[in-house]
């Protein structure tokens, strides 16, 4: 395990107890879940450490996380909703009244689609329940900010992340519906600064590196930590996956420490 700068000591991750992380190109790699990704899951679970995937990915992709991985919630679409499960079913807590996100959703989604030129909506844009998400994979940075200004001047929302603009209409993003479930835990205040911690890899986590003190970035964050208005404090050497399996480990090896 080793890390860009200073390393992590275990008596600043001892009190760790929850970890939330980004998904695209943090847990995954290429895309894909690496079994060694999936096992560092698994490996936190066990150790007691809850895992919250807090990510621009839809309702759809959350749903299969919620159900299928070792996680104890989702937070998806930016913050537009919060998921968890109760037995078999997925249940959902969005950030204001469902229709109303729902049809704010349809109109930026039309407001939005005259501005996209040589972009296309996202494939999952159809699993969505609140946002609208651009993929923007292969495509150039200046290309991607004159995108990103033309919807914020419509009046809407942005956060770039390494494969989407996702935008909406709303007063959320990533950070504000991580305290919220935090608070419905009764985790406040120092307790965060204690016990949680976070990992990320692009411009749309800066709001979560501005709110957890213990917070990690894997080393894909280095080519955009210049634009960040908050950075991780800590970057493995590892990309994507690989980098999450890295901070996992030092995370479970502080606790027994």
């Amino acid at each position: 395990m080793s890390f860009r700068g200073p390393s992590p000591q275990p008596a600043e991750l001892r009190g760790v107890r929850y970890l939330f992380t980004d998904v695209d190109d943090t847990l995954t790699t290429g895309g894909r879940l690496l079994p060694q990704t999936f096992q560092a899951l698994w490996d936190l679970h066990n150790a007691g450490v809850s895992v919250i995937p807090v990510t621009g990915g839809s309702a759809g992709w959350c749903e299969h996380m919620v159900r299928a991985w070792p996680v104890a919630a989702a937070i998806g679409e930016s913050g537009a909703f919060l998921m968890t499960t109760k037995g078999n079913t997925a249940q959902i807590q969005f950030w204001e009244d469902e229709v109303l996100q729902a049809r704010r959703q349809q109109h930026h989604l039309e407001a939005v689609r005259p501005l996209l030129g040589g972009f296309r909506f996202a494939h999952d844009q159809r699993l969505r329940v609140a946002d609208v998400a651009i993929d923007i994979v292969g495509k150039a940075r200046s290309d991607v900010e004159e995108l990103a200004q033309r919807i914020r001047e419509i009046g809407g929302t942005v956060a770039v992340s390494s494969v989407h603009i996702n935008t909406w209409i709303g007063e959320y993003n990533k950070q504000t519906m991580s305290e919220r479930l935090l608070a419905e835990w009764g985790i406040r205040g120092q307790a965060i600064t204690d016990t949680v911690s976070f990992v990320g890899d692009s411009r749309n986590d800066a709001p979560m590196f501005a709110m957890v003190t213990k917070s990690f970035g894997v080393a894909n964050i280095i080519p955009v930590l210049e634009y960040l208005p908050a950075a991780p404090r800590w970057v493995s050497t590892g990309e994507a996956g690989l980098g999450f399996v890295d901070i996992a480990r030092i995370i479970i090896a502080s606790r027994k420490a």
